[in-house]
């Protein structure tokens, strides 16, 4: 059976979509744009100040399901510009320092809100 999981401290689905979903030990989270949860707006253009952001949110999706940053064992990381990988890759680390999840790197052409990062998730209760 799934369950949605969802935070008010991340922003709220910008579609028909959920957070995340929670079916038997693992969960499915939907990829994290650089809002800020209060306001709707958009972290700036910095790619550091959105990664960040975009962890944070990731974050309090997990902290939903009663997950953390240690739980994750898959992510995808959706760039506009592959020449943000290595700045992207600087704050990244610092969510994920020991034993880091499988990661898959992607640029796309453009992503919601004019973003410049998005990350999704798949964690496990059993990581």
């Amino acid at each position: 059976m799934k369950k949605v999981i969802a935070s008010g401290d991340a922003p709220g689905a910008v579609g028909p979509y959920s957070q995340a979903i929670a079916a038997g030990r693992l969960l499915f989270c939907a990829g994290q744009i650089p809002l800020y949860p209060a306001t709707g707006e958009l972290a700036g253009q910095d790619i550091h100040v959105q990664t960040t952001r975009v962890l944070e949110n990731l974050g309090a999706v997990l902290k939903a399901a009663g997950m953390a940053y240690s739980n994750v064992v898959k992510t995808t990381v959706f760039l506009v510009d592959l020449a943000d990988f290595a700045a992207m890759n600087e704050v990244y680390a610092k969510y994920f320092p020991e034993r880091p999840p499988a990661r898959s790197t992607i640029q796309v052409s453009a992503l919601p809100r004019g973003a410049r990062v998005e990350i999704e998730a798949i964690a496990s209760e059993d990581a």
